[in-house]
């Protein structure tokens, strides 16, 4: 049986996921994630993974490349919009995905299936969050092994003991640096570019807190 999430009326907290065609493990955290959400986008290929998933996306976007032609024609029959573009575009279908959320009142974004192989579409996916976290909208990168962020603020993460998090400065430098919960702790601490000081600390608790003042972090939360 297929499944789908609806829109929440008036509330103003929307949690969305955009599914790419990128790598993907189809654990029951992944599928209770996906259906959770209040609105879930399939980035072209991302469809294959839905329909592995018994999920139908509420919109797919992209410009349907790299799509199976028979998981469009399903989805089609199930009458899911879609929302097709050009493939001499300038933006990523994920970033169109990212847009066309904002544009439908998603207050929080999940992207899955956003890394895999091809490493520029990885960092640049990892850097549409930056574009998020400048409009203080709470969104991360979720795969097998990690839980990616970037921050410019401050970040609460959950997790258990031991679990592995790393800071890294994608600007020249990050000061103000703060890391509680930690088994290294840092107060008001700066960091280049470059710097390998942020990487492999770990929870002590259930509880991780990030925080800085000018610059940009990327967290993340990971396992071997």
């Amino acid at each position: 049986m297929f499944s789908r999430a609806y829109f929440h009326g008036n509330e103003t907290f929307m949690k969305c996921v955009i599914i790419a065609n990128g790598d993907l493990e189809y654990t029951g955290d992944i599928l209770r994630l996906i259906k959770n959400a209040g609105l879930i986008i399939s980035a072209d290929g991302g469809a294959g993974h839905l329909r592995a998933l018994s999920i139908i996306p509420h919109v797919m976007i992209g410009d349907f490349d790299s799509i199976n032609p028979e998981d469009k024609l399903f989805f089609k029959k199930k009458r899911v919009k879609m929302l097709g573009f050009s493939s001499r575009k300038d933006h990523t279908d994920t970033e169109l995905c990212i847009s066309w959320a904002l544009e439908n009142n998603a207050t929080d974004i999940t992207l899955l299936a956003v890394t895999g192989t091809r490493l520029d579409h990885t960092m640049a996916n990892i850097f549409l969050l930056k574009k998020l976290a400048v409009q203080n909208i709470p969104a991360r990168i979720i795969n097998k092994n990690n839980e990616i962020h970037i921050v410019t603020g401050f970040l609460e993460l959950k997790g258990q003991p031991g679990d592995i998090l790393s800071v890294i400065p994608v600007t020249e430098k990050v000061t103000g640096i703060t890391l509680k919960g930690l088994e290294y702790p840092l107060v008001n601490a700066s960091m280049e570019m470059g710097s390998g000081l942020g990487i492999s600390n770990s929870f002590k608790g259930t509880y991780a807190c990030v925080s800085l003042e000018k610059g940009i972090l990327i967290v993340t939360k990971s396992k071997d």
